[in-house]
């Protein structure tokens, strides 16, 4: 069970890590945006912002969830 507990940190990490990343990388790309005055990198910016926020978000409430399922 030990093992199981320690997985289930592991992808929480994991899975909030990419999500931090994936956030980190659309607000680079947003600001390259406005300081381009580029509305196509502003918009793949919030997009990725957007999805890197709900990933971290997911890593942090859902992925916990699981551990009570077994």
């Amino acid at each position: 069970m030990a093992f199981f507990q320690s997985s289930i940190t592991v992808l929480q990490t994991l899975v909030t890590a990419i999500g931090a990343g994936l956030g980190l990388w659309g607000a680079v790309n947003l600001m390259e945006g406005y300081g381009n005055d580029n509305p196509g990198a502003k918009s793949q910016g919030i997009k990725q912002l957007m999805a890197g926020g709900g990933i971290a978000l997911i890593g942090t409430t859902l992925v916990p969830v699981l551990a009570g399922l077994f």
